[in-house]
Parts: structure tokens; sequence; C-alpha cells
């Protein structure tokens, strides 16, 4: 046997969901606050238009998010694919960037 078999993982997937269920509820919010200050503070086409990306970049995000927790519901799960990785990266910087244009 190989040491990767008899590796017991114990509730390493388990945190791992509950983290990545507390990042999508951490970029729901980002979401929802950009979209709260670009309404209150006028409907501009620029605005609408950061709107609808950080829409769009929380939708990517909680995309990758969803198939990930699923995949970790079993106790060997599957490693997070680079593409997936990199999506999920992209969006997280799109909403920073997104929410940071909408403050200026």
């Amino acid at each position: 046997m190989t040491a990767a078999a008899d590796r017991d993982p114990g509730l390493q997937p388990e945190r791992t969901r509950l983290a990545w269920r507390r990042t999508t509820l951490t970029a729901t919010v980002v979401a929802l606050l950009a979209g709260r200050q670009a309404l209150h503070s006028g409907a501009t086409p620029a605005a609408l238009v950061a709107v609808a990306l950080s829409a769009l970049a929380w939708l990517g995000f909680l995309t990758v998010a969803h198939r990930r927790v699923t995949v970790l519901r079993v106790a060997r799960p599957e490693q997070l694919a680079p593409r997936g990785a990199l999506t999920a990266a992209l969006c997280t910087v799109a909403l920073a960037v997104f929410a940071a244009a909408m403050l200026f």
C-alpha cells in the first residue's frame, strides 16, 4: 500500500467545503453591496455596466464553488482542476476591481 492509500482525510473535506461556503457568502455580500452602491449613487450607464459585470463574476464564482462543494461530499474528493482554480481566482479579482471602481 502507498502512503496516499493509508491517509485518513478526517474532517479536511468538511472544513474545505465550509470554507467554500463562507467564501461564496462573502462574494454574495460584495456583489450585493456593489449593486446597492451603484444604484444609490445614481443609475448611470457606467454603474449599470459595473453591476452587470459584478453579477456575472459572482455567477462564475458561484458555479465553481457549487461544483467544488458537490465534489467535497466524498471522503476522498478529486483535486480542484486548474481551470476551476483560475476561474475562481479571476472572479474574485474581478469582484474586487468592480467594487473598487464603484467607489471612485
